[in-house]
């Protein structure tokens, strides 16, 4: 086992209908206003930009994403990632006709699925000489960042209100 690669694979249950939760996704600008750990996100060309990420644990990661397929028809979105991470991240989007499992959706009403995947290795090199002692750590830091963002994506389709940081996010555009 390489302890520095990290196959990661999950899957969301929305209540939303899988075009909204598509263009959601699609939109990485606005992550910071409904995923708590996307800390940042700074554009550096059409298809591509940065995000600062922290979670749990008490370091900051900065990833160059370029988006390589942008497929609506097929739900498909997927980036290439580069910097303190680096491989890549792919989102399906389909739709669910339990109505988004696990949700605030009513019984029968048109949901998502959202499948997520993701191949990494550490590029930050404290991060690499880390891996072997903090790996199970980093796995279960990635795993809580996950299920965070899926519950302020659903908050966020439903229409959630503002929260202290989407005022701060806006105020600051």
């Amino acid at each position: 086992m390489d302890p520095n690669h990290y196959r990661f694979r999950g899957v969301w249950r929305l209540a939303a209908p899988a075009p909204a939760v598509y263009a959601a996704l699609e939109d990485v600008r606005s992550y910071p206003l409904w995923w708590p750990e996307i800390r940042e996100v700074r554009p550096t060309g059409e298809d591509s930009g940065d995000v600062v990420v922290r979670a749990l644990l008490p370091y900051r990661l900065v990833i160059g994403l370029v988006a390589t397929r942008r497929d609506p028809d097929a739900g498909v979105l997927e980036v290439i990632m580069r910097g303190d991470l680096t491989g890549w991240t792919r989102f399906t989007v389909t739709p669910d006709a339990t109505g988004g499992a696990g949700s605030a959706g009513s019984a029968g009403s048109a949901g998502s699925r959202v499948l997520f995947e993701e191949d990494t290795r550490p590029g930050k090199p404290l991060l690499r000489r880390l891996a072997l002692p903090l790996h199970p750590l980093f796995r279960a830091n990635h795993a809580v960042m996950m299920r965070r963002g899926r519950r302020g994506l659903a908050a966020h389709l439903a229409g959630g209100g503002t929260t202290d940081d989407e005022r701060r996010v806006t105020a600051n555009r």
